[in-house]
């Protein structure tokens, strides 16, 4: 027995060194510039169409790197598929945050979950759970408070306020779509960087008319902020991510990692903005992350149980 115990000793020196940052840390550090996006979005002066062009460039750019340093540039069409529905998720979320609160934009977008559970069966072929029914039902009770400030007051902003709050659900349900096509086995094939470097790609050719119909002069803020949104928010912190997991952070740690995104953007945008989110976002915003945290836990807890025996 004692022999077994020092043998992973002596391999231990022949391996290869451990990274040298902690890819817990890298994970963490790529959710905290996840988080800054709708502060980003909200300090600049230009419309939706100009900053999600703008964004989408620099970071296709950034991205485009990562892929070609590693060998990995492919063309596929269902990769192609695949990224409409990230350019679709990155395109409601800049508009929702033009239009309606951070808080609303952001809370939205992470109802992504309830469209995973709802869409793998039919595409994926994974079996329904009751407490996925469950989850499906408090988020939609959860979001349908979103609405509650806009229907209460007629106005030109309650009417914005709507229209950015569709947005944030167009959002979520692109990014659910999104999560749901990669773990299709066709998109097992190739590096998951491949469909945020095409959607990117795809943002900025179908913006591009868009911004030429109606020009707006970026000042250095604008340009700043949108560089930033672009190489750090999206190009860096995907990099980060992936590399963390990569090198052993799990996917549940990841994932509960991942909500501190919608709990802090908020937060960066009332300290530096002044924009509060109403009573109702609040609430809203608990109910759904609650839920799709809970159901997290709870569905892991359910696998390991049934994995132990």
């Amino acid at each position: 027995m004692e022999k077994e115990k020092e043998k992973p000793q002596q391999d231990n020196s022949s391996q290869s060194p451990s990274p040298i940052y902690s890819p817990l840390l890298l994970v963490v550090l790529a959710v905290l510039l996840w988080s800054t996006g709708g502060l980003f979005i909200k300090l600049t002066t230009l419309n939706a169409f100009h900053v999600n062009l703008g964004r989408a460039f620099f970071a296709a750019i950034t991205v485009g790197i990562f892929i070609a340093i590693r060998k990995q540039l492919k063309f596929n069409w269902f990769i192609i598929f695949t990224s409409l529905f990230y350019a679709g998720t990155l395109t409601a979320f800049v508009y929702a945050n033009k239009n309606t609160t951070a808080a609303n934009a952001i809370f939205l977008q992470y109802t992504a979950p309830i469209y995973i559970l709802i869409f793998a069966p039919i595409i994926l072929k994974e079996k329904f759970r009751p407490t996925d029914l469950i989850t499906v039902i408090v988020c939609i009770v959860g979001m349908s408070l979103f609405f509650f400030e806009s229907s209460s007051n007629e106005n030109k902003l309650a009417t914005n306020i709507f229209a950015g709050n569709i947005a944030g659900l167009v959002s979520g349900v692109c990014l659910g779509l999104y999560f749901v096509f990669l773990r299709h086995p066709r998109s097992l094939k190739f590096n998951p960087a491949l469909s945020v470097f095409y959607g990117n790609i795809i943002i900025v050719v179908f913006m591009l008319p868009l911004i030429l119909s109606d020009p707006q002069t970026p000042v250095t803020k604008d340009i700043l902020a949108i560089s930033y949104l672009g190489i750090f928010q999206i190009g860096i912190a995907y990099i980060l991510f992936t590399y963390g997991v990569a090198n052993g952070v799990r996917p549940l740690d990841a994932s509960i990692i991942g909500f501190i995104e919608p709990l802090l953007n908020p937060v960066w945008v009332v300290i530096f903005v002044g924009e509060r989110p109403s009573i109702w976002a609040i609430f809203g915003g608990v109910i759904i992350i609650g839920a799709i945290v809970f159901h997290t836990l709870l569905w892991q807890r359910l696998k390991k149980i049934k994995n132990d025996d």
